[in-house]
Order: structure tokens, then C-alpha cells, then sequence
């Protein structure tokens, strides 16, 4: 297979056989301005993943965290979705009883509800700004799970090195309890519930981010700035 192309029986669905952030750039700066009527898009969209990115820890690990944040870095709306359905090819998914179909159709229900609400002729999302949304497991009886406003924090989890004693070698198991590290509350509205509950109680859950990794102003942001005053200048 080469390295870029399109599907043999539909030359709208591309791949490109690289990381997905490589994929989000292979397709602004090549597959677009070449082959399209158009070289900015109004929206991307990543995903829908296989398996969740659920917690701030899980989402700077993410492949499908990190191609939504290569548009939203761009300047492009992005929304980054991710289900609780096993890996599964596409081209192997030949009916629509099957849980990858079921997180494809709960994605386009809320990518388009987000677009109808957008603003006439305004952009679909604040410059900076993206969506990360979760899918719980999907079934027959919950094909359409209820989407729910979310922060990333609380009930998150963080990993940790568990070593294999035969085979000398590590996986990894998440931190029981909760780290405190990863559910601390910094920005956003510390009322909303964590994602990681949500989804692991059936509904889908839908945190906003941003690209600003600066610590809010707060009076601990005050107090590491007084404190590094002495050998570290401002420039304000």
C-alpha cells in the first residue's frame, strides 16, 4: 500500500499511513489544496477512535486527542471523539448491528446538532477552542446515549508500571485510588462531573479544551511568580 491515497471504490475517503496528527497535516496541506474544491475546512473531525481517551492523563497520550489539536493549533475547529468499541477495520464492518456502525451514527447525531447551533456565518468554535467527546459502550438497547457537559477531572485515571515477574518485562494498570495530581481542578467550572464517571455510567460525555497550557491567574499562580521574582524577569 502506498503511503497516501484514496479508497480504490470511493476517492472521498482518504489515508495517509502516518501518525494521526501527520494525518490531520497530510490532509490540510496536501489532499485538500490538491484534490478538493476548497484548502480550509469548516470543521474536523477525528475519530470516532476506538477506545476511550477519558481524563487530562489519557488525553495527552491520545492519537486522536492529538490530531484534533493539530487543526484546533491551526486555527480550524475540532472535534475529537472517541467510543468504547473494540478495533475493527473498516472495511470488515459490512452491517449496521455492530458497535462501530452504532459509535459512527451516535457521532454524526452530535456533529450536526453542533453545527446547527453554531452561529450564522460565525466560526463552528472560539479560535483555540475544541471538543473531546466519549461514547460509552453501545449496544441495541443504547445505540443513542445522552450527552452530558463534562471537564476532564475527576474520577480520572493515571497509570503505573506493573512489572511481570516471569516474563521480566511491564504493563501497566491505573493508580488505585484516584491520583490527585490528575483530578485537581484548575480551570473550567469545578461543578461539572468528570467524564470518566459519565461514560462508565452509560452516557456520552463532552468536554471543551483549549491550546493555552498557561496556569490560570490565580493566587497560586501569584505566589510562583513572586516567588521566582528574584531570578526570573517580566517582561509586563
Amino acid at each position: 500500500m502506498t503511503q497516501v491515497g484514496h479508497d480504490p471504490k470511493d476517492s472521498q475517503i482518504w489515508y495517509y499511513n502516518g501518525t494521526p496528527a501527520a494525518c490531520t497535516f497530510v490532509a490540510l496541506d496536501y489532499v485538500l489544496p490538491k484534490f478538493a474544491n476548497f484548502s480550509v475546512p469548516d470543521l474536523v473531525v477525528t475519530g470516532p477512535n476506538y477506545g476511550t481517551n477519558l481524563g487530562g492523563f489519557v488525553w495527552t497520550l491520545s492519537g486522536t486527542a492529538g490530531a484534533a489539536y493539530a487543526a484546533t493549533n491551526r486555527g480550524i475547529p475540532a472535534i475529537a471523539i472517541s467510543a468504547s468499541n473494540q478495533e475493527v477495520p473498516y472495511f470488515e464492518v459490512k452491517n449496521r448491528t455492530n458497535p462501530a456502525t452504532w459509535a459512527a451514527q451516535a457521532s454524526v447525531k452530535f456533529v450536526e446538532n453542533f453545527i446547527a447551533t453554531s452561529p450564522k456565518n460565525g466560526p463552528l468554535l472560539p479560535l483555540g477552542y475544541g471538543v473531546s467527546v466519549n461514547l460509552p459502550v453501545l449496544t441495541k438497547k443504547n445505540q443513542n446515549p445522552d450527552f452530558v457537559q463534562t471537564r476532564f477531572t475527576g474520577n480520572a485515571h493515571v497509570n503505573e508500571a506493573v512489572l511481570d515477574k516471569e516474563k521480566g518485562t511491564f504493563t501497566w494498570a491505573n493508580i488505585k485510588p484516584y491520583a490527585a495530581g490528575v483530578n485537581a481542578c484548575i480551570n473550567g467550572d469545578c461543578s461539572l462531573p468528570g467524564e470518566t464517571y459519565v461514560v462508565e455510567n452509560g452516557k456520552a460525555s463532552v468536554s471543551f479544551y483549549t491550546v493555552d497550557y498557561s496556569a490560570p491567574s490565580t493566587e497560586y499562580t501569584k505566589s510562583l511568580i513572586q516567588r521566582v521574582a528574584s531570578f526570573v524577569s517580566s517582561d509586563k
